[in-house]
């Protein structure tokens, strides 16, 4: 069924309303009313009705159209409408012919003015995940003396090769989605705009340092948690150095939970270290006054921290 598009005008459905308390309608008012009427009715979610919901249902609960369980379809089937775009580019268009205070070309007798909400559309664009410029800054060059003169470069360009936003982009996909530095490699290559993982390592690397104080802080407050989780899993890493008496030859990533107060703190630890062995370096930092933690975790020896005390 194909929908025509209605422009509903608030203020002039209201005047008709309001004229309609001393005087009767005229066919062409009546009309607008009618098909705004009908504009809201399509927009809103249907319900279905069957036999079965007669039957189960009372007869006041069927009468109101009440569902038949207490989870609906949401309004909208999963569609996003203009407003949940918070972090879109926002482009205004203003009318090609028509300005504030102009002649209605309708009616001939009143002005146009602007409406509160403007008519909206959302269109998506694809691009690589991390996007590269490059500034060309024209050379010219004396036919006699050779030398070489050079724009200067923009201040759009900036300072550093990859700027925050870039960082934080590459933080975000691998520790906050799951994409590995190298699925990353491949995305990017064949976009033309090439990001090796080492070089995303290194970009994490030196990001990481100002981040410091804040994660031992969070080992800290972790270490206070009335309620500890953690377990094992095994990590590939390609160099790890060890301790020159350290025989064993898995590496692991430890993950550890910790209940504190209203608060829930999750850690990582990767490393040739057991979750015991992790878990003990962080109750290293427990207030003494502090009863022993619960913890929650299997049986496998490797899990239990050696020299402290906890309770399960």
């Amino acid at each position: 069924m194909m929908r025509h598009r209605i422009d509903v005008n608030l203020d002039e459905l209201d005047q008709i309303i309001d004229r309609s308390t001393r005087e009767p309608l005229s066919e062409s008012e009546g009309q607008k009313l009618k098909a705004a009427l009908h504009a809201m009715a399509e927009r809103l979610p249907r319900k279905r009705n069957t036999e079965k919901t007669s039957a189960v249902l009372p007869p006041d609960a069927a009468a109101t159209g009440t569902a038949e369980t207490s989870e609906s379809t949401p309004a909208g089937h999963g569609r996003n409408g203009a407003a949940a775009f918070t972090g879109a580019n926002k482009v205004a268009v203003t009318h090609a012919t028509l300005h504030i205070g102009d002649q209605c070309p309708e009616c001939l007798r009143g002005k146009v003015y602007r409406q509160k909400e403007p008519a909206t559309l959302v269109r998506f664009v694809g691009h690589a995940p991390l996007e590269a410029t490059v500034f060309e800054m024209e050379p010219l060059r004396c036919n006699a003396c050779g030398e070489v003169f050079s724009a200067d470069e923009p201040a759009a360009a900036g300072s550093a090769k990859y700027e925050e936003t870039a960082v934080a982009m590459i933080a975000l996909l691998p520790y906050g989605t799951g994409v590995p530095f190298k699925r990353l490699e491949r995305l990017q290559a064949p976009l033309g705009m090439p990001l090796p993982a080492t070089t995303q390592w290194e970009l994490m690397e030196a990001a990481a340092k100002p981040f410091r104080p804040a994660l031992e802080e969070l080992i800290r407050q972790a270490a206070q948690g009335s309620v500890m989780h953690n377990d094992d899993t095994s990590m590939r890493i390609l160099r790890l150095t060890r301790e020159p008496d350290d025989k064993r030859t898995g590496s692991f990533t430890s993950g550890i939970v910790s209940i504190v107060g209203a608060w829930t703190i999750a850690l990582f630890f990767t490393g040739w270290k057991h979750a015991g062995e992790n878990i003990a370096e962080v109750l290293k930092q427990r207030a003494s006054g502090l009863p022993a933690p619960i913890q929650m975790c299997d049986a496998l020896s490797r899990n239990t921290p050696k020299g402290v005390g906890v309770g399960r």
